[in-house]
């Protein structure tokens, strides 16, 4: 209900965009009532895109209107009567209108809950938690008077078109009544001369008035078009203006944040405002193409001497290039496909043309095919050449037509069950490996708008992915990702990425990209990055500053092995990761793993300890090691498929105190498993030893382990 609560603080255009959430589909007095019911349902579990969970959704929607009847039951009095009525009228709708559609009601909730919560993450913060003009919401501000603005010229030319017309048509009717006096004064000559005389003088009269009308009201008329061009123009100008601000600003920043989501960062938000403004871009731009079209036809129906007909042409040109790059631009990709891309595995990806309800596409729903593109092709696709091949492998399930979803307005094409069947490899530049080229998905579809006015061809591309055809590349294509996700520049040529970033770059890319495996808000801190920063230029130094404006190469990064290792520092660091998401996720965020520790900062951390103090650090030698140092001997090292680290450390009685000076059972003991399922009694076969599966002298060799070392 919180989100409920914060809602109802909302002002403003926040305000607004939150009651346009609702309607006959979902009334907001349903949201009010049963706030707390539907804020505590677990609607995110339900795939949209999986059939076999239209079970769920209706389970879910049974449940809303179980909700729904006993709260209109529980109303009484006087005042609760008309609720009563209004809830129990609310049930029987949304029960006829979703029964047979129930993922249509899911995905209307999920919509306007990811919406609140936006809007009110908007309002709440920028402002130190208190205020609700940010720059963000400013700026979205701007926005909404500026589409105001454009609102009221494109009405004031409408206004003065018809106007035009108005005066155009009454012009023509004395035009003909020119030509009919015109007529009136050639007859005459069969007319007796006194009788002509007189009719032709107020005959040629009258004529001379309507002529000297004529010739002034085709000046006006003229300076009427001309004034209209002006004001078609200069909104023309605002239009572009506003749509390269949203397009080039607004989208590419969602992007971006969609980018960096790949790497672990923050969701990069619904589309919702994003598309709104496009429609009204879209709106407005179609409603002055019209206008444009319409003085066009006016001026062919009566020409008149002036520039107007270059100047018309001008404009539509102008316009039709402007709603153009609205329709190409918008057609984006909402869920990207994977980025490390298995051969012969299924995966899925979505589409979506954020103008397509207002544009009227979804009247006869346009296909959309997935071709995979090498990063070559990529590039001649963006300088508009033409390549030899169309595409560097076969995806199977590649084609789907665009559906039109009316609760929220949105259309879009979800490809559920796409393969990569096969890959054509490019030849690799000199020490470039299989994990190192970059490819991406191309999705192409045409359709066309305003009756067949127009036709578009929209291509877009989704961020580069790497092909692998085992597992055991994994490793190395998720550095390549990351590495291009992260220090990627808007606007690029496909899909170069600086060959050496800043240190504390990385260490930002990192960071984010440990607290996303680690579902934690506890990231690498200044001394976590210290010890990274030792490992990565094999320093020595401890101060921060020294490393500030040091550089790291893509070669050093995950190309070249660490000194004196057979491994490179990605490979040493995403094992770390690997460990702690298997296996030590719950320490870690306890704060019970210092890990990012040398050993001789262990031993200089421990030297003056009691005995059975000890920590724990991840291994220097040994991908997706961790080693215990304590003040005490015996080193052991065994498997944690076997037996976890908190009942390792249990069973080790001599393990005491966690560093600092912390008693492991108050760390460790809510991880225990409890005696009556598992029994184990250690006991020392032999020096560096540890039982594992019942064998006393066995030592395993997965990957995951731990390393007793003592001091």
């Amino acid at each position: 209900m919180a989100v409920w609560i914060q809602a109802q603080q909302l002002q403003g255009d926040a305000l607004h965009q939150m009651q346009s959430l609702y309607g006959q589909h979902f009334p907001i007095e349903v949201r009010h009532y049963l706030a707390q019911w539907i804020e505590g349902q677990l609607w995110d579990s339900v795939e949209l895109e999986n059939p076999q969970d239209e079970l769920k959704a209706k389970r879910l929607l049974d449940s809303l209107v179980q909700e729904l009847q006993r709260k209109a039951e529980h109303q009484v009095g006087e005042d609760g009567f008309l609720l009563k009525i209004k809830l129990g009228h609310y049930a029987s709708q949304l029960k006829s209108t979703y029964d047979r559609c129930p993922l249509e009601l899911v995905r209307c909730i999920k919509h306007i809950l990811h919406s609140e919560q936006r809007l009110v993450q908007e309002a709440v913060g920028g402002g130190g938690g208190g205020g609700t003009m940010d720059s963000l919401s400013q700026r979205h501000q701007q926005i909404n008077q500026t589409f105001e603005e454009l609102r009221v010229s494109t009405q004031e030319t409408e206004n003065e078109l018809r106007k035009l017309q108005h005066n155009q048509e009454y012009f023509i009717i004395q035009y003909q009544e020119n030509l009919r006096l015109q007529a009136q004064l050639s007859s005459l000559s069969a007319v007796p001369a006194e009788e002509r005389t007189q009719r032709e003088t107020s005959l040629q009269a009258k004529r001379a008035t309507v002529e000297a009308w004529l010739t002034r009201e085709a000046n006006t008329l003229q300076k009427y078009r001309l004034d209209l061009a002006e004001k078609h123009q200069k909104t023309l100008g605002q239009l572009r203006k506003q749509q390269t601000l949203i397009l080039d600003e607004e989208l590419i920043q969602w992007k971006r944040r969609q980018q960096l989501a790949g790497n672990g960062g923050p969701t990069e938000g619904g589309l919702d405002v994003l598309q709104s403004w496009c429609e009204k871009l879209a709106d407005l731009i179609w409603q002055n193409r019209q206008q444009i079209r319409r003085a066009e036809h006016l001026t062919q129906q009566l020409p008149l001497p002036g520039p107007m007909e270059e100047l018309l042409t001008k404009l539509n040109s102008d316009i039709t290039d402007i709603i153009s790059a609205l329709v190409t631009s918008t057609f984006i990709i909402e869920k990207q496909p994977p980025q490390v891309l298995k051969t012969q595995t299924k995966f899925a990806a979505t589409v979506r043309l954020l103008v397509g309800g207002k544009l009227n596409v979804h009247m006869n729903p346009p296909q959309v095919k997935a071709v995979i593109v090498s990063e070559q092709q990529a590039k001649a696709l963006l300088k508009n050449e033409s390549t030899r091949n169309d595409s560097s492998g076969e995806i199977l399930n590649n084609n789907c037509v665009m559906e039109y979803h009316r609760t929220t307005g949105t259309l879009s094409a979800h490809f559920r069950n796409m393969s990569l069947k096969r890959i054509k490899r490019s030849d690799r530049r000199g020490a470039e490996s299989v994990t190192e080229e970059k490819f991406t998905v191309m999705f192409e579809s045409q359709f066309s708008v305003g009756g067949n006015e127009l036709v578009f061809h929209v291509k877009t591309l989704s961020l580069p992915v790497v092909v692998i055809v085992h597992g055991s590349q994994d490793n190395n294509a998720t550095a390549t990702v990351l590495w291009d996700n992260a220090f990627a520049e808007p606007g690029r040529v496909p899909f170069i990425v600086p060959d050496k970033v800043l240190w504390p770059q990385l260490c930002e890319a990192l960071d984010m990209k440990y607290k996303a495996e680690m579902h934690s808000a506890r990231g690498l801190c200044d001394e976590n990055l210290v010890f990274l920063a030792q490992k990565a230029f094999n320093s020595a130094s401890i101060n921060p500053e020294d490393y500030r404006n040091m550089t790291m190469s893509w070669a050093q990064f995950n190309r070249e092995s660490l000194p004196g290792r057979n491994f490179t520092f990605w490979q040493w660091f995403d094992g770390v990761m690997e460990l702690m998401k298997k296996h030590l996720k719950p320490h870690w965020n306890d704060g019970a793993i210092l890990g990012f520790v040398n050993k001789q900062q262990a031993q200089d951390m421990l030297m003056s300890k009691p005995n059975g103090t000890f920590l724990l650090r991840f291994s220097d030698s040994e991908i997706g090691g961790i080693t215990i140092a304590w003040v005490a001997e015996n080193p052991n090292k065994a498997d944690f498929s076997i037996r976890s680290l908190a009942d390792r450390i249990s069973d080790l009685n001599h393990l005491m105190f966690l560093y600092p000076d912390r008693p492991k059972d108050e760390v460790f003991s809510k991880y225990y498993t409890p005696p009556l399922s598992f029994q184990w009694e250690p006991h020392l076969h032999g020096p560096g030893t540890l039982p594992v599966s019942g064998s006393p002298h066995q030592l395993c060799n997965f990957p995951s382990h731990i390393t007793c070392s003592f001091l």
